[in-house]
């Protein structure tokens, strides 16, 4: 069994954005040399998330628009007043860590034929709802 493991470092410039992210994973499985086997693509961040979709714009703002009605941006807000507990901590990311619970930590796609196995239409995506820092993606390929 063949493993590789490559680490994508990105930087989001505002505080949320989704990248595609589907050609350098498939740069690491064509560097893997792996035929057949499984693909893991994780965020290795508590405020950004890997995730599975269709590659249109529409779509990236229709989530971001849904995330911010689920878990608004308050830094400001009183823990007591409705606010996020998690700001006592001196961070102001209490929603960041709810729209990454949403949107998930991970994806792990089929590896065919030394190719990702996708279904029409699928691209990989990383989600960033706390930027303006380095973030780090993890690659990691296993299989024959």
């Amino acid at each position: 069994m063949k493993s590789h493991r490559k680490v994508l470092t990105l930087h989001i410039p505002g505080r949320t954005g989704f990248v595609n992210i589907t050609e350098e994973v498939a740069a690491a499985v064509r560097a893997s040399g792996v035929q057949e086997g499984l693909c893991l693509v994780n965020s290795m961040h508590i405020t950004s998330s890997v995730f599975i979709n269709d590659e249109e714009s529409g779509l990236k703002q229709d989530y971001l628009r849904w995330l911010e009605r689920l878990a608004p941006f308050n830094p400001g807000s009183d823990p007591a007043q409705g606010g996020y507990l998690h700001n006592r901590s001196g961070e102001d990311n209490g929603d960041a860590h709810h729209k990454r619970q949403i949107m998930g930590r991970e994806v792990v796609v089929a590896i065919t034929g030394g190719h990702l196995d996708f279904g029409t239409w699928e691209q990989i995506f990383y989600g960033e709802f706390d930027g303006r820092r380095d973030k780090r993606i993890l690659i990691k390929i296993i299989g024959e």
